[in-house]
């Protein structure tokens, strides 16, 4: 088998994170690392990157790399390694029967790496026990989808935000964690006045230029639409014409017109107002993600809003429809492939006894599963239980990021057998598992993504995969030839898997159903290499928006709407609980950090797990800014900084799901979440768990900076990547008794020459260790949260440095501060100071002296909160 990929000296790709799925240019640069830039003849973006993707050349580099196979934390040879996962297989599906094994996958993965996954566990195993990390972002749109469509298609194109009059934005903050998307949208509005509606329980970045925000209560989306679709009708804005293809729009409207407004906790003129403008604009996008999906009522949050486009045929038409955004680069990938338990591939349906009869022909295959896998919470409940007892995790971390999140890092622990796939071994997922594979990473590996408007791209390989890391299909195809299907695994390359993967699409076409890139199945290498982006269909029919014509996929082809009514969130409230906990993403990371924590520059804006609070919590729970807050829910128990903030609502708090045991222990959230899922979709809840929220009793607070990796063992620790080695933000209920010994523990500086000031009586100490003038390390500690230049000490390790042990820049030294615009380094004192002594009175302005804001423009409305703190302190003097 060919493996390797050829290397160009420029190489188009596709960015590794979200599903916006960005165009980039890579090059090598000729130090072991890559230069990238957006490529502006990519659809999705048009050259632009957000900070994340601007920062990948940060992140490729092979520290913590996994370069050969591990059995028990011991290397081996890639035959002896495979034959004994392939041993284990087979010999745990010949005791146990084919369901009780089970692979774990993700949005990480290449099309081609999800099919061959796809395959072997469905169709030569036998079970359907494969689920995706993509179970925990996007199953209720799927499931949505089937309800009104059929099958599970996107119906707009991103073009359709240019085209729309009114863009609302639902559980989406698409500034900060689809920024390329969200640029789309304010140009719209720059140019043709597009209105923009949010609809977050948070006041998040989102909101700045929004015409409208609806904060309205956790887990109420489902109560809002019904509002709306009872306007729709009262108002006579339904279209007659449209409603005859559609199937239950009177049973959907008398549950619409039931709905209560009290769920929403909205005040009835901000209901109106947003009703009035949905009527008001016939062009019509409503865009939605995570805060509708994550819910134990997600599937019907999504039919809410389907029914109301369906109601008005705003759906398959310039600038109108329903629009989910994807959180991976190929959660849509792997819904293609029948990477999800209940789906067979090309939108196939595991149910219908053509369909698995089909797929089975075509694969040759012993059998074809008759009945859904276990979905993501479902499987690790089973591996907890036994019932599972072999377990094959690709590219992912469910130790971290799934529900419950210790207990399912103890089962799998537990399990009698697991394999992980990854490029590094130091993940909490990894370091549990009997054998680890080294998996080829992005800007290493070759094939395809689909992003969020079904536009399928190349990921290409611009480097070698260093080590013996290997692309994941050839993992799984290895493993089937080793387990008795040799020539149905003997897989050339990944063009080979693509060319299957159409030819299969092709009978899917076949039943009529939407996935069809039959059009690419005789595609050769050669055009296979050069393959440019295309939107599917790529068949008889190409690309383009579906449904305007109100044909559906379900038999009988008419459109379905679903009566839906709100219901709370699983979780309910007790005295011992009695705050609501909202999850999600930040800004500059991603996920777990295995990639973007790698990058010093985006670990400069938020470098520790954090909790929001609003202000009137905090004072009740004598919480203040900057301390430390203990977060505890029914399953687990966090420590974040504590920020007081109203963008958050009384009685709720929001806190990231970035951190790890790597980064920061005690800032694991998902070890706080319920395991309650929809029971349509299967997602987990991931935005209404319930908490308690106390102060942490610190009895001393410390900062640290250092050239080589701290190890804290304290109560509280969080750990960052900066230019010159390290940070870490460190707390613990007792003080040291020696500070000396602590912090030589801290470093692994048992000899080094150190400087230090300590105050035992007032539990305070700064301690800087030196070699040569250069400094080392150095550390912060107090009784108290400590006010220091944190961006200024961070550069200091590696330089020399005799004014450390102040905690403050030099006059002649300015601090920027901490870093506001990640794209182009700049921080908030750069910025403050350009204010004051420019004149600099806009975000524009700002843009224009200093760069900040004009890349991905995530950051511009912290940039203009920092105007605005300007304006009211001249306005005080």
């Amino acid at each position: 088998m060919s493996v390797g990929p050829e290397i160009a000296a420029e190489v188009r790709s596709t960015c590794p994170y979200c599903g916006v799925g960005c165009g980039i240019l890579l090059r090598q640069d000729g130090a072991g690392g890559v230069a990238v830039k957006g490529d502006p003849e990519h659809p999705a973006n048009r050259g632009r990157l957000c900070s994340k993707g601007a920062a990948l050349g940060e992140t490729v580099g092979l520290e913590g790399r996994l370069l050969a196979p591990q059995v028990n934390g011991q290397e081996r040879g890639w035959d002896e390694t495979l034959d004994l996962v392939a041993h284990r297989f087979r010999r745990t599906i010949a005791d146990h029967g084919p369901d009780s094994v089970a692979f774990y996958v993700s949005g990480q993965m290449l099309t081609e790496d999800y099919y061959v996954a796809n395959k072997l566990m469905k169709g030569f195993i036998g079970s359907a026990n494969i689920d995706t990390n993509s179970r925990l972002c996007m199953a209720s749109t799927v499931a949505g989808h089937r309800r009104a469509f059929g099958t599970d298609t996107v119906p707009g194109t991103y073009e359709d935000l240019e085209e729309a009059d009114l863009i609302v934005l639902v559980g989406s903050n698409l500034a900060w964690c689809h920024p390329v998307l969200h640029q789309r949208v304010l140009a719209a509005k720059a140019a043709k006045g597009t209105k923009i509606v949010v609809v977050d329980p948070r006041r998040t970045a989102t909101c700045d230029g929004a015409d409208l925000h609806l904060p309205l209560a956790l887990g109420s989306d489902v109560a809002l639409f019904n509002l709306l679709l009872a306007a729709i009708y009262e108002g006579g804005a339904f279209d007659r014409d449209y409603i005859r293809q559609v199937e239950g729009f009177d049973a959907a409207v008398t549950k619409a017109m039931a709905a209560s407004a009290e769920p929403t906790g909205l005040r009835s003129d901000l209901i109106a107002r947003f009703c009035k403008m949905w009527l008001g604009h016939e062009k019509v996008v409503t865009v939605y993600s995570q805060g509708v999906n994550q819910s134990s009522a997600g599937t019907d949050k999504v039919n809410a809003i389907l029914n109301c486009h369906l109601a008005t045929g705003r759906i398959g038409k310039p600038g109108m429809g329903p629009f989910s955004v994807t959180g991976q680069p190929n959660a849509m990938g792997g819904r293609e492939v029948g990477g999800l338990a209940n789906m067979l591939a090309c939108h196939m349906a595991l149910e219908d006894p053509g369909h698995r009869a089909a797929v089975r022909s075509f694969w040759d295959a012993p059998a074809v599963p008759d009945r859904p896998g276990l979905k993501a919470v479902e499987m690790f409940r089973a591996v907890a239980e036994g019932r599972i007892k072999a377990l094959w995790v690709m590219h992912s971390n469910p130790a971290v990021t799934l529900p419950e999140a210790d207990a399912v890092q103890d089962a799998i622990a537990a399990c009698d057998f697991t394999v992980v796939s990854d490029i590094t071994a130091e993940t909490d997922t990894a370091r549990e598992a009997h054998v680890l594979l080294p998996a080829a990473a992005w800007s290493e590996k070759s094939g395809t993504v689909t992003n969020s408007d079904r536009t399928i791209s190349r990921q290409r390989a611009v480097r070698a995969a260093p080590g013996q890391a290997r692309p994941d299909w050839w993992h799984m195809a290895e493993i089937g030839r080793r387990m008795g299907w040799p020539r149905t695994f003997d897989y050339s390359g990944p063009a080979e898997i693509f060319r299957e993967h159409a030819a299969l699409s092709g009978i899917a076409g076949g039943f009529g159903l939407d996935f069809d890139i039959s059009g690419l199945a005789g595609i050769s290498d050669s055009d296979y290499d050069r393959l440019a982006p295309v939107r599917w269909p790529v068949a008889s029919r190409q690309g383009g928006r579906f449904f305007a014509d109100g044909r559906s996929f379900h038999p009988g082809g008419r459109m379905r709407m679903v009566p839906v009514a709100w219901r709370a969130p699983a979780a309910r409230h007790a005295p011992r609980f009695p705050f609501r906990l909202n999850t999600g993403r930040i800004r500059d990371q991603w996920h777990t950090m295995t990639r973007s924590g790698l990058s010093p520059r985006l670990s400069a804006h938020l470098a520790e797990p954090f909790v929001e609070i609003h202000p009137a919590d905090a004072r009740r729970l004598k919480i203040a800014p900057d301390t430390l807050a203990e977060v505890t829910s029914p399953s687990g128990r966090a420590i974040l900084r504590a920020q007081v903030t109203d963008s958050v609502q009384p009685g709720t708090v929001f806190a990231p799901m970035h951190w790890t045991g790597q980064t920061a222990p005690s800032g694991r959230i998902d070890a706080l979440v319920a395991a309650a899922t929809d029971p349509i979709s299967g997602q987990p809840e991931s935005k209404a768990s319930v908490c308690a929220v106390a102060p942490f009793a610190a009895g001393y607070y410390a900062f640290a900076v250092s050239a080589s990796m701290p190890a804290p063992r304290d109560d509280y620790w969080a750990r960052a990547r900066t230019a010159a080695g390290w940070r870490v933000e460190i707390a613990g209920r007792t003080p040291p008794a020696d500070w000396d010994g602590w912090a030589r523990s801290l470093f692994d500086l048992p000899e080094a020459a150190a400087e230090s000031v300590v105050d035992p009586a007032r539990g305070a100490a700064r301690i800087a260790f030196h070699d040569g003038g250069r400094l080392l390390a150095a550390v912060f500690a107090g009784p108290e949260p400590l006010g220091l230049m944190r961006d200024h000490l961070a550069g200091l390790p590696g330089a020399e440095a005799p004014h450390a042990l102040s905690g403050q820049a030099p006059a002649d030294m300015p601090d920027p501060g901490p870093t506001l615009c990640s794209c182009f380094g700049v921080g908030v004192n750069t910025i403050l100071t350009a204010i004051e002594t420019e004149g600099l009175m806009s975000v524009e302005a700002i843009g224009a002296a200093l760069s900040a804001g004009t890349n991905c423009g995530s950051c511009r409305p912290e940039i203009a909160a920092l105007l605005d703190r300007a304006g009211r302190k001249e306005a005080a003097e």
